[in-house]
C-alpha cells in the first residue's frame, strides 16, 4: 500500500518502523537533531532573558499546546477550556495560526461569536471546527499571534484568549501555560526532530503551569514522571455519529453489525480507528491520510473505490475532517458520518483551580 513520506517518517521517527534501512536513516538524522535541539535551546534563552521582545496583551492568555508533532488531541482541550469560559460569562477569543487555509500568513477573524465569516479552506480545519462547534466562540487566525490578539481587541474586546497550539509561540506572554503529554509515550523517543517527534528538548516542559495527560486509559491518573507541577489526566472519547448532510445525531449503537470504511486526516489516524474498534464498531477497512489534507476530486475517489471494494455499508471521519467536506455532492455526502470527539477529564480541579486563581487576579486587576 502506497504511504505518503510524511506517514513514512512518523512510523521511524516513533519507532513503528524498526527495518535496518530505517536504523540507518535515525543514525544519519542524529546530527541535525542536535543542531536543531540546540537551536530551540538557544531560542528559548533569548526569550526568557528578554534579547527577544515578549508581547503582551491587555487580556490574559491561556496558551495550549504540546512538544511534539501532532497528535495530542489540541483542538479538543481547546474547545472544552473555552466551554468552561464561556459558561462563566466571559468573552472568549481563540488566536490560531490558521495553518494550511488559503488565508495562512494574514490576520484575520474567523468569527465574531455570532456568524461564521471565513470558510474552512480560508482559516484552515482546526480554526473552523472551533468556530462551528462551540457556539459564542470567537476565533482568530495570524502567523503573528499579537497582531490577531490586537485586532480581537480593537474589533471584538475579548475577556480572555485561548492561544492554540502556543507552546512553541514564545513572542507572545501568556498567563497560563497548559501543554498537553500523550500518557503513553509523553517525549516520543526522546529525541528532537528530525530524529524524534519533539519541537523542543523535553526540558521544556519546565515551562507548564499544567501539564494535561492525554489519551490516559480510565482510572490511570497522570503521568507523575513527566509533571513538572500540577497535572491532570485526560482521555479523548469517541461519543457518537452526526451526518455529514443534515448533523442528524446517529448514536454508535444504531451502527453496529454494519460494515463501515474509516478515513481521516489527522495526525495519528490510527488512534481514530483503534477508537472506532473499541467502541464496537465494525470497521472494515481504513484510509490513513495526512493532516490537513485537502480533500480534492481524486482523493475522493480513492475513498469511494475502498469503500467499493470493502463492501462497506457507509464511510466514517472525524468532525475535523468533516469541515472539508461539506462540498460534496448529496450522493457521496450521504454516505459519511462524523464520529464526534469529547474531552473527558478525569480530575478537573488543578485545571479549574488554575483558571480561577488567573481570573480572580484579573478582577483585582
Amino acid at each position: 500500500m502506497n504511504i505518503s513520506l510524511s506517514t513514512y517518517w512518523r512510523g521511524v521517527a516513533n519507532g513503528t518502523r524498526r527495518g535496518v534501512p530505517e536504523l540507518l536513516l535515525k543514525a544519519a538524522l542524529i546530527p541535525a537533531s542536535l543542531v536543531y535541539s540546540l537551536a530551540q535551546r538557544f531560542r528559548a534563552w533569548v526569550y526568557q532573558d528578554g534579547v527577544l521582545t515578549v508581547h503582551k496583551l491587555p487580556s490574559p492568555v491561556v496558551s495550549v499546546g504540546n512538544i511534539t508533532v501532532g497528535g495530542t488531541g489540541k483542538t479538543p482541550v481547546t474547545a472544552c477550556i473555552a466551554r468552561i469560559l464561556l459558561a462563566q460569562g466571559l468573552k472568549v477569543a481563540v488566536l490560531s495560526r490558521g495553518y494550511g487555509g488559503t488565508r495562512e500568513g494574514t490576520t484575520a477573524i474567523v468569527s465574531d461569536g455570532r456568524k461564521l465569516l471565513l470558510t474552512p479552506e480560508e482559516c484552515g480545519d482546526e480554526p473552523f471546527l472551533l468556530a462551528s462547534t462551540v457556539p459564542g466562540l470567537m476565533v482568530l487566525i495570524g502567523i503573528d499571534r499579537y497582531a490577531a490578539g490586537m485586532l480581537a481587541m480593537e474589533s471584538l474586546k475579548p475577556d480572555i484568549f485561548l492561544l492554540d497550539d502556543g507552546f512553541q509561540h514564545l513572542r507572545l506572554h501568556r498567563d497560563l501555560n497548559i501543554l498537553l503529554l500523550d500518557c503513553q509515550r509523553p517525549f516520543g523517543n526522546g529525541w528532537t526532530l528530525p530524529t524524534g517527534l519533539l519541537r523542543e528538548p523535553k526540558n521544556a516542559a519546565a515551562r507548564a503551569d499544567l501539564v494535561m495527560h492525554t489519551r490516559c486509559p480510565q482510572g490511570a491518573g497522570a503521568n507523575a514522571e513527566s509533571s513538572a507541577g500540577a497535572a491532570c489526566a485526560t482521555r479523548h472519547e469517541l461519543v457518537d455519529a452526526i451526518s455529514l448532510t443534515d448533523g442528524r445525531s446517529c448514536p454508535f449503537d444504531s451502527l453496529r453489525g454494519r460494515k463501515l470504511l474509516a478515513f481521516a486526516g489527522i495526525a495519528d489516524p490510527n488512534s481514530f480507528f483503534k477508537g472506532l474498534s473499541d467502541r464496537g464498531l465494525n470497521v472494515v477497512a481504513t484510509v490513513s491520510l495526512p493532516d490537513h489534507v485537502v480533500y480534492g476530486e481524486t482523493l475522493i475517489a480513492r475513498i469511494e473505490a475502498a469503500a467499493r471494494e470493502s463492501g462497506a455499508d457507509c464511510a466514517i471521519t472525524t468532525e475535523k475532517d468533516g469541515v472539508k467536506l461539506k462540498h460534496l455532492p448529496g450522493r457521496i455526502a450521504d454516505t459519511i458520518l462524523l464520529a464526534r470527539l469529547e474531552l473527558v477529564i478525569d480530575d478537573p480541579a488543578p485545571l479549574m483551580a488554575l483558571l480561577r486563581n488567573l481570573l480572580q487576579k484579573q478582577l483585582q486587576v
